[in-house]
């Protein structure tokens, strides 16, 4: 770890160093995982009673409805899950017929939610509090009310005409809360005690799965009860790309993390140059530019993908694309992949070494716009992910899962941990990942430092978006090399990172001064 006392960027948070660490987007969070971790749980259980509670106060990113994936070190190895649903068997095609692009709200954005999934499945295996434990400050947040913070109030309070065709968003999320204002969910606090108590059987088999479609029959959606119950989450084994002495894991597709192994693929045969330099900043733009056209042509559900992650990842394919990037920008059509900014990460680390990579995510903002009356549980509009094209691997089609934006990230060196992070932030994630590691590992920048610094985002139409900060002498030069850049001044364009390094003994940890959330330990 080398710290810079001198503040390189604009924020001036310090890294967090201690035998225990968790990083989440939300105070309240933090402090739930905190709280799991001193009860006597491990890292699993911290990030689980964190991930619970942001459902309830940070509605404006995940809930009751998410999806989720995790990567975990459990002190032998990485493992992975996927935790993302399905399209309900009643979707085909046809029953999109006559529209251009998949809906992004109601019902025919909704698929099955897997988030409850993930965290009775890795409680199961890796968690030592019971599952109810797990539950005690969402359930108090939710009853008792919490203080919105300014940023989620300022995006809440944008997002309010978003969803005016919708009665049951509004009755739930309503009248939009100012900052600081006590904002209570007392729609939530029985869902959260019946699952809680069901261990998620109430979720998917018992009277919340019955509301869910009960709400959708009315709609006319294509939720089914069957739907529910078939839904599994699946363990998988993590995509490991080495990038100059490091490995990068990622969960396989639906996730778009390969993007960010392709790019680091690609990267690792060109010479390293300065640290925030135009051409640094130029050759990662021009990896990532190929990787994301990758992304567009070929992800999808692992099971319908015509080409596999190993081709993608070939060698000698990464080496030839390294040889085409030169001193200009190339000139590539643009693509169409989803685009959200609206997603929660988080990352643990305990005393015995077990470190958690976790992310769950409505997808867009709160979703679908779909509130089941009387349960508080928002439903995330997943399904808007998907494509229309018949010829496409990612085309709509009953029991699919979706292209997924949301991707944890993990880091070994030596077959050891080194990194647990993310990037949350739709189609920024796979770039916020380069960035990252590459900060990190080839420059030497604590985890803080890293998040600190300002980022660029290459947009699905590839033009390129840096954030205030980044010198008008590196906007002349990338402008020079033919690249269709300006500066952003929203800052939720560029994601928001946490993140867990590995120290030789112990852990040092990062919290985006973008989020509102922090990094504690003990």
């Amino acid at each position: 770890m080398v710290y810079h006392p001198e503040q390189r960027y604009i924020s001036a948070r310090s890294p967090v160093a201690a035998d225990n660490l968790v990083a989440t987007s939300q105070p309240l969070a933090t402090e739930a995982g905190l709280h799991a971790l001193r009860s006597g749980g491990n890292a699993l259980d911290a990030a689980l009673a964190a991930a619970i509670t942001l459902t309830v106060v940070e509605p404006n990113n995940n809930g009751l409805g998410s999806d989720a994936f995790a990567l975990l070190w459990d002190g032998q190895q990485v493992v992975g899950l996927n935790a993302s649903g399905s399209a309900p068997a009643a979707w085909s095609l046809d029953r999109f017929a006559g529209r251009k692009r998949m809906p992004e709200l109601g019902w025919d954005s909704v698929t099955v939610p897997g988030a409850v999934s993930s965290w009775v499945a890795l409680s199961d295996r890796y968690g030592k509090l019971p599952f109810e434990a797990l539950f005690e400050s969402a359930i108090h947040y939710a009853k008792n009310g919490f203080l919105v913070g300014p940023k989620s109030a300022f995006y809440w309070q944008l997002l309010e005409g978003h969803y005016s065709d919708y009665p049951d968003w509004i009755a739930h999320f309503g009248p939009v809360p100012k900052a600081g204002e006590r904002f209570m969910r007392p729609d939530m606090v029985a869902s959260l005690e019946a699952i809680r108590d069901s261990k998620g059987e109430a979720f998917y088999r018992g009277e919340l799965a019955s509301a869910m479609v009960d709400a959708s029959t009315r709609a006319e959606g294509g939720l089914a009860l069957a739907d529910l119950a078939n839904h599994t989450c699946d363990w998988v084994t993590p995509i490991a790309q080495s990038y100059r002495g490091i490995e990068l894991l990622e969960i396989p597709p639906n996730g778009q993390g390969l993007a960010a192994q392709i790019a680091l693929g690609i990267l690792s045969y060109l010479p390293l140059a300065e640290l925030d330099s135009a051409a640094l900043m130029h050759q990662q733009i021009e990896a990532m530019k190929i990787a994301v056209h990758a992304a567009s042509q070929h992800f999808a559900d692992a099971r319908a993908m015509f080409v596999s992650p190993e081709q993608l990842l070939e060698p000698g394919s990464l080496e030839r694309a390294a040889k085409s990037i030169g001193g200009q920008a190339a000139l590539l059509p643009p693509v169409s992949l989803p685009v959200g900014e609206d997603t929660v990460y988080l990352t643990t680390a305990d005393a015995d070494g077990m470190m958690v990579s976790f992310i769950q995510s409505n997808f867009k903002a709160f979703g679908s716009g779909i509130v089941i009356p009387g349960t508080g549980i928002s439903m995330q509009n997943r399904g808007s992910g998907f494509s229309l094209d018949p010829a496409h691997p990612n085309c709509v089609g009953s029991g699919k899962r979706p292209f997924h934006t949301i991707i944890p990230g993990f880091v070994t060196q030596g077959g050891k941990p080194a990194l647990s992070f993310g990037v949350m932030g739709g189609h920024m994630q796979h770039q916020g990942h380069v960035q990252m590691v590459s900060r990190i590992f080839d420059f030497g920048q604590n985890p803080q430092e890293a998040s600190d610094a300002p980022r660029w985002h290459v947009y699905p139409d590839l033009k390129l978006g840096l954030e205030q900060g980044i010198p008008q002498a590196v906007f002349d030069d990338l402008k020079a090399r033919g690249h269709d850049v300006r500066y952003e001044r929203q800052e939720s364009v560029f994601g928001g990172a946490q993140l867990i390094q590995a120290l030789p003994s112990g852990y040092v940890g990062g919290s985006d001064h973008r989020k509102e959330g922090y990094v504690g330990g003990f």
